[in-house]
């Protein structure tokens, strides 16, 4: 008993470490990408000191890294089986009495536990970090994220108000949408007829209306004026406004349940809010599906050769699996399928191929 537990606590450290040292790897060129692209719109568009642009990559740094939990473990599972593969240690275990379930059960455990971990503590970390970030980011180009909508795109929405409708735009939204920066308004009277423009550095949604920061207002045939503060009337609620330009990836799990239920109170759509709940939900399945799936293609002996096969097929089995993940998810958002079909199916589904798969190369 105490020789396989001390096994077993050998077994979890590979993994354990096999696993933090892909994402520390991922980590590493995420960043590079991500601050490098900060310093290029800095220089394009804003001047912003280069510790405020550290500052911004490494608070949303985690909120990119959780994308990649999935793909880690996958990867880190891999690199742990091969190398006990290698050296042979397999071949010692299964002379030793132990069958593969017996020696992935460190692995699985491993697994579960990372999917735990980061769904309930890392989730909530990565989210309050994005929406500092985002604030940041939102105070450090001001006026200047203006100029960013005509490549990002930026986020869109039409309102009514007491004065008329209007589009509205932001180059960045933080606090849930509720405050937004690089805004671009278009007003209408209530004839449908075109009556002004309005840029401002930064607008917050208030009781009926959005206070719009250094902004400059354009009527037709008039110069441009510039005011501290422009009001712009709305019938717009917070959480209309969340649900339009709020983004899910900034909601810890733990706040998403009473947001959908708040959402469903006020007749808004939830399928995003739902599909990504039950996408944090599931992630601990998913990480013992990626074991399981790394068990498939690298518990074959070295010495039969096609080894490089075998892991390449694995790797492209796991992009496979990720891009079926995501077109089940859109599919979620669209209201096409239920929250949890959209979330659960393309994991259980792997879990159960990667069972079957193992059951028939261990057990015939």
């Amino acid at each position: 008993m105490i020789g396989v537990s001390t096994l077993s606590r050998y077994i979890a450290k590979l993994f354990l470490v096999s696993i933090t040292s892909t994402l520390a790897v991922c980590a590493l060129l995420i960043f590079m990408i991500d601050f490098v692209e900060l310093l290029r719109m800095s220089g394009k568009f804003g001047n912003v000191p280069g510790l405020t642009l550290l500052r911004i990559a490494l608070l949303r740094l985690p909120a990119y890294i959780e994308f990649l939990i999935g793909f880690a473990v996958l990867v880190g599972s891999i690199s742990t089986l091969i190398y006990l593969n290698r050296k042979s240690e397999l071949a010692v275990m299964r002379a030793g009495g132990m069958s593969v379930w017996q020696f992935l059960k460190p692995g699985l455990f491993v697994g579960l536990c990372v999917g735990i971990f980061s769904m309930a503590v890392f989730n909530p970390l990565a989210s309050r970090g994005r929406a500092t970030s985002e604030k940041i980011f939102a105070k450090a180009f001001g006026n200047e994220t203006n100029l960013l909508r005509a490549q990002g795109g930026g986020s869109w929405i039409r309102q009514n108000g007491a004065d008329g409708e209007s589009i509205l735009g932001a180059a960045a939204a933080s606090n849930r949408g509720l405050t937004l920066t690089g805004v671009l308004l278009f007003a209408y009277d209530r004839e449908g007829h075109f009556t002004e423009r309005v840029d401002a550095g930064r607008a917050e949604l208030k009781d009926g209306y959005w206070d719009m920061e250094d902004a400059w207002v354009a009527r037709l045939g008039q110069q441009p004026e510039k005011y501290s503060s422009y009001y712009v009337s709305t019938y717009l609620t917070p959480d209309r406004v969340q649900e339009a330009l709020g983004t899910v990836f900034s909601i810890s799990f733990w706040d998403l349940p009473s947001l959908i239920e708040d959402s469903e109170k006020a007749k808004l759509s939830t399928e995003r809010l739902r599909v990504q709940f039950q996408s944090l939900l599931v992630r601990p399945l998913l990480c013992l599906a990626m074991v399981l799936l790394a068990a498939t293609v690298s518990l074959r002996s070295f010495r039969s050769g096609g080894i490089q096969t075998m892991v390449t097929t694995g790797m492209v089995g796991g992009v496979g699996f990720f891009l079926l993940s995501e077109i089940a998810r859109q599919i979620g958002i669209a209201g096409l399928t239920p929250a949890w079909v959209s979330a659960w199916v393309p994991v259980i589904l792997a879990l159960a191929i990667s069972t079957t798969v193992l059951l028939h190369q261990e057990d015939g």
